[in-house]
């Protein structure tokens, strides 16, 4: 992962094998993770895929061809670096542990750098509930190569991914975002804000969820607060604590071309095949294809 925890282009629990991945309703401590609630857990049990590429959610819809892209910062020892993120939905899929995921494409620049780029897979429970199934991030040193050390798949290795956005956000609710014991990762989130709204370069934004994000295993790394607004996705991050902070908002929207969308997809197909080589754990994975996708919504 990120150092800065940036938006991991940052997975049911039955599928995934993890019930205490379960969503808790009420809040919970500050700094601590949810406990397993049994009533919870046997309810999560009850939830599947059955169109897990038809990804909906009002807070998070990836249609493919659509590129966000973002502008911001990161404050570490008093100095403010210039930061962007493009994030880009693929019409590829990859299957993971009997799902189909939904592949997207997250770069991330610093100071105009390539710092990162990420193959992201998410998929759509039968409750709207948006997943994450893997990542496999490529970190870069001055535009060199240098590892894809935090590469993970759900159901390898006893990592279990979490949820990414929920489909019914209620005031107060807390749920983990991402449990990968093998590379130390480990997010919780609660619903902090709804009904808000807030303006970025993108433009103003109503109806916007506010989500409080934070690892129990890193009292240090302080708070990320991301701002999601319906029929868009994720509009603005801010930071609370912590000695690194990540402040990013929304610029533009758009859809990208069949030509463009077939440029990336080249792309990211040639990086899949890398990762192949690079990250065993990604061989659990079947390649990345287009464009085999659940019923048009």
């Amino acid at each position: 992962m990120h150092a800065s925890r940036r938006l991991r282009s940052i997975t049911v629990i039955a599928a995934l094998g993890a019930s205490s991945l379960a969503v808790l309703a009420a809040p919970g401590g500050g700094g601590t993770a949810p406990p397993a609630a049994a009533s919870a857990a046997a309810a999560t049990r009850k939830v599947g895929f059955p169109h897990p590429t038809r990804v909906n959610n009002r807070l998070f819809p990836l249609v493919p061809g659509t590129q966000f892209s973002y502008q911001g910062r990161i404050v570490q020892g008093g100095e403010s670096t210039p930061h962007s993120v493009v994030f880009t939905v693929t019409g590829l899929t990859k299957m993971v542990g009997g799902v189909r995921t939904v592949v997207a494409w997250d770069r991330d620049f610093l100071d105009g750098k390539l710092e990162e780029q990420e193959i992201a897979l998410f998929a759509q429970d039968s409750r709207g509930n948006v997943w994450n199934f893997g990542e496999y991030p490529e970190e870069y040193d001055n535009g060199k190569f240098t590892g894809a050390p935090s590469t993970w798949v759900k159901g390898v290795r006893g990592d279990m991914g979490g949820i990414h956005v929920l489909a019914r956000p209620r005031l107060g609710a807390q749920y983990v975002e991402g449990r990968v014991p093998s590379i130390g990762f480990f997010d919780v989130s609660r619903i902090v804000g709804t009904g808000q709204m807030t303006c970025v370069r993108a433009g103003c934004f109503r109806h916007v969820v506010v989500v409080d994000e934070w690892s129990p295993n890193d009292p240090n790394g302080g708070h990320q607060i991301k701002y999601y607004a319906r029929h868009t996705g994720l509009v603005r991050v801010a930071a609370r604590g912590g000695d690194q902070q990540e402040f990013l908002q929304l610029t533009s929207v758009r859809r990208l071309a069949p030509a463009a969308l077939a440029r990336v997809q080249a792309q990211v197909m040639a990086m899949d095949r890398r990762a192949y080589r690079i990250a065993s754990v990604w061989r659990a994975t079947g390649h990345a294809v287009c464009c085999q996708r659940d019923d048009d919504r």
